[in-house]
């Protein structure tokens, strides 16, 4: 069992993260060149269709979630090509995320990675980078400068409120492993837990 992995999201306090001993896991793909990147994590039928398309590149080992998994599966010469890329298809869902094709959608890729490592790479100690909606009302996403998502008012609110609760959820469910949040501050949009410790970058 690795001892540290370091989770980094697409929020704009990833930039916080420098040089790092442990494993590092990055969603869809690193804000900014980060050596050794392990795994990169993809739950988008968007994310595919650019890869695809060859819009996009992407060069980790991929863990993909159930999107993608349908969308391998409509598109079978697009998986026979990536089959070196893929590490493994990982469609958990847990209950508080919701049922269905609406608890996948609550399921961010930020979720889908902290979810992944905490169930199967299952290490001491999970460092969170760039998980800004956890912290401030702020969905941004550095993704947005290449996959256009809906950034408006009334669903950053929906979705901070949702986000929240699901990220809560996966402290509570891995209670036994040690997070740690990396941000500019340490105040907390949800109760903090005992097993979450926040660490603030001046």
């Amino acid at each position: 069992m690795p001892k540290v992995v370091h989770v980094i999201g697409n929020g704009h306090a990833s930039n916080l993260y420098t040089p790092q001993k442990g494993i590092k896991i990055c969603c869809t793909l690193p804000p900014f060149d980060i050596p050794n990147i392990a795994l990169s994590c993809m739950v988008d039928f968007k994310m595919m269709k650019a890869l695809h398309e060859g819009s996009i590149q992407n060069p980790y080992t991929w863990v993909l979630g159930f999107r993608p998994k349908l969308y391998m599966e409509k598109n079978s010469g697009f998986h026979i090509k990536h089959m070196g890329h893929i590490k493994e298809f990982y469609t958990t869902l847990p209950a508080y995320a919701g049922k269905g094709g609406q608890g996948y959608t609550n399921l961010n890729c930020g979720h889908f990675a902290l979810h992944y490592t905490a169930n199967k790479v299952a290490p001491e100690e999970i460092h969170l980078w760039g998980f800004d909606s956890l912290m401030d009302f702020d969905i941004r996403s550095r993704t947005d400068f290449y996959l256009n998502s809906d950034r408006g008012s009334m669903n950053t609110q929906r979705l901070s409120q949702t986000w929240r609760t699901v990220t809560h959820g996966i402290f509570d469910e891995f209670s036994h492993i040690q997070f740690v949040v990396h941000h500019k501050h340490d105040s907390m949009k949800i109760k903090k837990p005992d097993n979450v410790e926040i660490v603030v970058h001046k």
